[in-house]
């Protein structure tokens, strides 16, 4: 069953066509990846379907549990249960790690919010007190943003690059936060040009040109995306490399 469906999804931004005619369904339940080099329009497709300002502009449909949702504001699909992740994580200047998590927790909970920031591997009695602040670095937000998703156990979470900015432990860490996800019914797309992230996924599609070119299993489209979709017109192919089977 699918959880969000784009239908015909095009964006144009002045004379240059972003995405052009996407189609695709993102089923309950699962771990999506959209792959692709950088500039393939993979970021922006997240932004049309979280509704950001100047991403709103397009032609085609977009359902989410078989409601077209395209007029909506974003915080009207954050209500019905859609949330983003930014690449680069947000500043909330004053505001506690606790008090962060716990506004966007499901639960409000103390113990909700320790779990969330153990599962990232951040120490509860280390950062719950800390501030959202300059004084994190931008790994350590990255996580603390990530551990208050962990906490709201949406319906829909798009994680944009969530490997950026981390080292390889935090890496793991958000690993098993998306598998944990998983676990609890989330429905996660990965929005990545790593060929590593794309294996936590279990189906993907492979964007180019802001075409989708090919869809399907992770270990059908893991090779296609590392060796075989050449030659390529974009100036940000991938290098050719061999990558280890999923």
């Amino acid at each position: 069953m699918s959880i969000l469906s784009l239908k015909n999804i095009t964006l144009v931004k002045g004379e240059k066509t972003i995405l052009h005619d996407i189609t695709l369904d993102i089923w309950e339940g699962y771990v999506h990846a959209v792959v692709g080099p950088n500039g393939a329009g993979k970021s922006s497709l997240a932004a049309v379907i979280m509704g950001l300002s100047g991403f709103r502009d397009i032609t085609g449909d977009i359902l989410f549990e078989n409601r077209s949702i395209v007029s909506l504001s974003v915080d009207a699909r954050a209500r019905l249960g859609i949330t983003l992740a930014w690449q680069e994580p947000a500043r909330f200047e004053g505001i506690s790690v606790f008090e962060y998590i716990r506004f966007s927790a499901k639960r409000k909970t103390l113990e909700d919010v320790r779990k969330a920031l153990q599962l990232l591997g951040l120490d509860p009695d280390r950062y719950a007190r800390r501030k959202v602040d300059q004084t994190l670095s931008g790994g350590e937000r990255k996580r603390v943003e990530l551990a208050a998703i962990a906490a709201m156990e949406p319906k829909l979470v798009l994680l944009d690059e969530p490997d950026s900015g981390v080292d390889i432990e935090a890496v793991e860490r958000i690993f098993a936060m998306i598998q944990a996800l998983k676990e609890k019914g989330t429905t996660v797309v990965l929005i990545t040009h790593s060929a590593e992230v794309l294996k936590q996924a279990d189906h993907a599609f492979l964007l180019c040109n802001g075409s989708l070119v090919r869809k399907g299993e992770t270990a059908r489209i893991l090779p296609y995306f590392a060796r075989e979709c050449y030659p390529c017109v974009h100036p940000n192919a991938p290098v050719l490399k061999e990558v280890e089977a999923v």
